[in-house]
């Protein structure tokens, strides 16, 4: 996302800068959606065209192997905006007690993330459901704030209904600007747990960092939502991260009334956290022994 340089822009200024009128959808895909070049296919696997296999080209980096791809299972559902958009549920353990349902950054698909959700799965003991955002991967529209909304509620049904995961067996997790519908579906519905991984408190203040007020034409205002947040939830944050300012995840956490201890990882940037020890760890404390009631 661009950053800002200015504490007080005029009004026309904005205006050039963003639209005219100020419109929150073209703030947004201004600053946040950025889809990569398609890493993936999705290809009919029987006659009923219902059955799908999921064939990942070079460009997905991916080093699953044919094992771990048998583990995955990839369809459609359609939203309530009338997109048909691409899902994957990662059984990474018949015994299971959480799946996770995650919504990934920028600029990736399921194709990029495909690896990570098998080698992330079985090292926390979560099975994990993740998709793909209108107009990334195989999913079909163009990504909007509106459409985002659609998209993780789409999901979140998909998975309750097709695999009978009752949501008090769901952690939402969202990564980046993933956290903008992960907070969105957790302000509605109780669920097991909410692990918020680079958070930003809403569009104009990453844009702008001096910001101090959610204006009308804000986009992804998050720090208005997550007050409504009943679930447990976890914050993870680096301190230099230089995309979302390492403010927005203090922020995110001292709104949130449930919030457990935040991992604040000393150093790390926008796209390392997981490279740090203490974040598979971290994220197994949440797990194991802050979920268990």
């Amino acid at each position: 996302m661009p950053r800002g340089t200015s504490e007080h822009l005029k009004f026309y200024e904005l205006c050039c800068l963003f639209c005219c009128p100020p419109c929150p959808t073209h703030i947004a895909a201004k600053l946040a959606f950025v889809p990569p070049e398609r890493t993936y296919a999705l290809m009919e696997s029987d006659d009923s065209k219902s059955n799908y296999s999921l064939y990942l080209n070079r460009s997905s980096e991916s080093q699953i192997t044919k094992e771990e791809l048998k583990l995955i299972e990839v369809f459609y559902t359609r939203t309530s905006k009338g997109n048909q958009i691409a899902c994957m549920f990662v059984k990474c353990s018949p015994l299971a007690k959480y799946t996770i349902l995650f919504s990934h950054g920028n600029a990736v698909d399921l194709g990029h993330m495909s690896s990570f959700y098998v080698g992330l799965g079985s090292r926390i003991n979560c099975n994990i459901f993740s998709y793909d955002y209108s107009g990334y991967g195989e999913s079909e529209g163009k990504p909007s704030e509106k459409n985002l909304y659609a998209d993780v509620d789409a999901a979140w049904h998909a998975l309750q209904t097709r695999f009978g995961v009752r949501p008090e067996n769901i952690i939402l997790y969202g990564q980046s600007i993933g956290t903008v519908p992960t907070i969105d579906l957790a302000s509605k519905y109780e669920v097991g747990g909410v692990i918020l991984h680079s958070p930003l408190t809403s569009g104009m203040r990453v844009a702008f960092p001096n910001t101090k007020r959610t204006w009308f034409f804000d986009s992804f205002p998050s720090i208005e939502k997550v007050p409504k947040v009943t679930s447990p939830v976890l914050v993870i944050h680096g301190t230099n991260d230089e995309i979302i300012d390492f403010s927005h995840g203090q922020a995110i956490y001292e709104r949130c009334p449930r919030a457990v201890e935040p991992l604040w990882v000393e150093g790390a940037g926008h796209n390392d956290i997981e490279l740090y020890g203490q974040y598979v760890e971290r994220l197994c404390k949440f797990i194991n022994e802050e979920l268990v009631t």
